[in-house]
């Protein structure tokens, strides 16, 4: 595979929107000589033409969205409070609205629907975290797997009272906000939120989508002249907001200098009493972490006898509750796993056998691969259900959860695949979580299980990671497998990464590579780099385009006549994957076009007709997209078909909740995959790219990947030298200290 270099325009990160509409011509229909338009072309025609951005939880049926968060939230905090308790010490320290409240009212719509990050303060932005949910009601144990009880539909979650919504408006009012932001306020300060804002304008910071100029106009307009940009109240505001946006970074924690030069820049005079303030508050805590001793930092000859270097870091508190209570559980796990006498398993012979061995003998276990290796954990599942053992597997995905349950039933009979399925022993970690799918839960709230094996482990937030291992019983045997050259989670954190860097239990790494021309092709793409391969059935194939206009026609002819002609895959199981959401070629411009052609109509409900292809992201679970259908649409709302769940979306949250899903981004793919895959590159994607999203988008592919390229020399570049964009956390340094490192 091969490109040549091109002068790439900037483009916003994924998630983004430029202001560029998209285009309404189809660009121009020249191809490679001998082949028309849209006609798929083989690697070795690749053009040399020069060229011009969840494993949801609503796999299962719908739990309620309030009652089940708010439980969720307080269960989960009691036991990370208790965990806490336990350690020795605390921790180380409008379309009528115009002028401002019209552009409050559509950034904030903006990020809510997806259409633009919450902020680039500190990195690409990615997905909202997913919020954890668990049961309330602990279940009987039972040493034999039942049929669970069917999860009752989720009421609407209850509006807020009139008269708090008409005295937070009248605030809002005054401060020239749109009355539309009443809602997510109140989700965001509570009850009272109006004397909040009032006493503190600021504190509109919180509500999803405000920037600091925005509530800077707010305040002012509240307080008149006692406003300043040395008020105390905003320096901790912007504190906590920019804590929030590194968060949806991926941090969980930032270190010092950082977060004081971003105060600085967002106009706060004194950026060290600000933080001094938020932590005095309790806004944010503050820790010191000794920097790693094998990587010692530069030192003047004179400071050779200086202690440990240490590194300053801030965070917000539900992010190092989470991390905190994830290293505490996982040392549980190594700890409590039986030391002596192992299981006398019968280990078959095969790829597999180093990661049973490796399972009998250790509680935790890391094992690492690509999409075959995901026969090693089958065969996993397979051997410990067969010694009695009560196995479960959790993908990310809906789509995740059925490739697993069909590799069980080919590569280890039918009989265990279909007792798996049968007693819900492959399931989503959504529905893991919600009750929904899985293990019951005993009086203690822990899963009544003996191995879990967490699929597609990279897309674990630490959130998430924290809830699932709290649940593990003592004694249980737990495995993180995925592959870690794919983009990390959509939450704050990098627990795989953090997992395999800190070496506190065995690692198996898979030995079996992906086959054909798509497996060759990602397996270079995951040491970083990009050759060219032989792909004699068309199962790789290049389309040079010259714009984003020529990007979305050829696009739309791959799908919908050249891919079910040549390749034999309908339109249906074709996805399409791009950089970003906005710009001339992102998913809102290739939706457009793909529904144009592939399921016209007026849109009559909210922008949707049945049978168009659809994500959702529902609101007890975002950053997580399902696939799925449009059934119809009623009073009610808008009836979807998710996973083959019936998904009723209430009409004031389709436009925050839905998107048309012809044409997704990597992260909203990650995961899940298909018969072909065509992935988009158009020239204002250049700066989107990155080894990490190349590797999973192109992986994405079963049977054929097309790849319609327009940034030329862009995507070897990224491939080789754009690595993940770094995280910053404290996982890895929190489990050396708890966990002996095995080398």
């Amino acid at each position: 595979m091969s490109t040549e270099s091109a002068g790439p325009e900037e483009v916003a990160p994924e998630g983004s929107e430029p202001d560029a509409a998209a285009p309404e011509g189809h660009g121009s229909e020249a191809g490679p000589e001998g082949v028309e338009p849209g006609d798929v072309v083989s690697e070795g025609s690749a053009g040399r033409e020069p060229a011009a951005d969840a494993a949801s939880g609503t796999d299962a049926p719908q739990v309620s969205e309030a009652e089940a968060e708010l439980a969720a939230q307080r269960l989960d905090r009691e036991r990370i409070e208790r965990r806490k308790a336990e350690r020795k010490g605390p921790i180380a320290a409008g379309a009528k609205l115009s002028g401002k409240a019209a552009d409050l009212l559509a950034a904030v719509r903006a990020v809510e629907s997806g259409g633009k990050p919450a902020g680039t303060v500190f990195a690409e932005p990615e997905p909202r975290p997913t919020p954890r949910t668990e049961p309330e009601t602990a279940r009987p144990a039972s040493p034999e797997p039942r049929p669970h009880p069917t999860v009752p539909s989720a009421p609407t979650p209850a509006a807020p009272a009139a008269e708090t919504v008409a005295a937070l408006g009248a605030v809002l009012a005054e401060g020239g906000a749109p009355a539309a932001l009443a809602p997510g306020t109140v989700a965001a300060l509570g009850e009272g939120a109006d004397v909040r804002l009032r006493e503190d304008p600021w504190q509109l910071l919180r509500v999803a989508g405000v920037r600091p100029e925005q509530a800077d106009g707010f305040a002012r307009a509240l307080l008149g002249p006692e406003c300043g940009p040395d008020d105390e109240r905003r320096g901790r505001a912007v504190t906590v907001w920019l804590l929030q946006q590194a968060a949806l970074a991926g941090h969980t924690v930032l270190e010092l200098p950082a977060l004081t030069t971003a105060l600085g820049k967002y106009g706060v005079p004194d950026p060290d009493a600000a933080l001094q303030d938020a932590l005095a508050e309790g806004e944010a805590l503050s820790f010191e972490d000794a920097l790693d001793p094998a990587v010692p930092e530069p030192q003047e000859p004179d400071e050779a006898e200086a202690e440990l270097p240490v590194r300053v870091l801030v965070g917000l508190e539900r992010y190092a509750l989470a991390e905190e209570s994830l290293a505490d559980g996982l040392a549980r796990v190594v700890n409590s796993a039986p030391k002596e006498d192992p299981p006398m398993w019968e280990v078959p012979a095969g790829p597999a056998a180093e990661l049973i061995r490796a399972v009998t003998a250790h509680g935790l276990v890391v094992h690492t691969g690509g999409e075959t290796s995901r026969r090693e954990a089958a065969a996993l599942v397979a051997v410990a259900r067969a010694h009695g053992l009560r196995v479960y597997a959790a993908a990310h995905s809906p789509d995740g959860r059925e490739r697993f349950t069909r590799l069980l039933a080919a590569e280890h009979g039918g009989a265990v695949a279909d007792e798996g399925a049968g007693s819900g022993a492959v399931v989503t970690v959504g529905g893991l979580l919600s009750g929904a799918e899985g293990p019951r839960r005993d009086g203690d709230g822990a899963f009544e299980l003996d191995l879990l094996v967490v699929l597609d482990a990279p897309q674990l937030d630490v959130e998430t990671a924290a809830v699932i291992v709290e649940s593990l019983p003592d004694g249980a045997r737990f495995v993180l497998s995925g592959d870690p050259g794919v983009l990390w989670s959509a939450g704050p954190g990098r627990v795989f990464a953090d997992l395999l860097a800190a070496r506190v239990c065995p690692q198996i790494a898979s030995r079996t590579p992906d086959p054909g021309p798509i497996g060759e092709l990602v397996s270079g793409i995951g040491i970083g780099e990009l050759e060219q391969i032989d792909a004699p059935g068309k199962e790789v194939v290049i389309v040079p385009v010259r714009d984003a206009g020529e990007a979305v026609y050829r696009t739309v002819q791959l799908v919908a006549d050249s891919v079910p002609r040549a390749i034999g895959v309908p339109a249906e199981r074709t996805q399409v994957i791009t950089p970003g959401h906005g710009g001339a070629a992102g998913t809102r411009a290739l939706n457009a076009a793909l529904k144009d052609r592939l399921n016209p109509g007026p849109g009559r409900f909210g922008g949707f007709d049945p049978g168009d292809r659809i994500v959702h992201t529902p609101a007890s679970a975002p950053g997580r997209a399902v696939p799925g259908r449009v059934v119809g649409a009623d009073a009610a709302g808008l009836r979807l078909e998710c996973a083959g769940v019936p998904v009723l979306v209430p009409k004031d949250q389709v436009e925050q909740s839905v998107r048309h899903g012809w044409a997704l981004t990597a992260h909203q793919a990650v995961g899940m995959r298909w018969p072909a895959v065509v992935v988009v590159l158009p020239g204002d994607a250049a700066q989107a790219l990155s080894r990490p999203w190349v590797y999973t988008a192109f992986g994405r592919g079963e049977r054929h990947l097309s790849v319609v390229h327009g940034v030329e020399g862009a995507l070897p570049r990224a491939v080789a030298e754009v690595p993940a964009k770094p995280r910053t956390t404290r996982l890895c340094t929190l489990l050396k200290t708890q966990v002996p490192v095995t080398g």
